[in-house]
């Protein structure tokens, strides 16, 4: 998606857009609003459980991948 429909999308200036982008400081209202936008959320938990949980969503995305391949036979595993 081109940067001005995603940032039109999410309500946030291209400059902004382009400034999350490329790792530079954006407030969080900004990148808050640029996660909604993109149908993203952000989680925050202590550092201890960010294994736990990573190795939570690799395992959801395994279990997703494996499902829509059994149901749709289109992706390669």
């Amino acid at each position: 998606m081109p940067i001005d429909h995603a940032a039109r999308h999410c309500a946030v200036s291209i400059g902004m857009l382009s400034k999350l982008e490329n790792g530079k400081g954006v407030n969080l209202e900004h990148a808050l609003r640029v996660l909604d936008g993109l149908g993203l959320t952000m989680l925050v938990v202590p550092k201890a459980h960010a294994p736990w949980l990573e190795q939570a969503a690799a395992h959801a995305a395994r279990i997703g991948e494996d499902a829509a391949r059994d149901q749709h036979g289109w992706l390669e595993g």
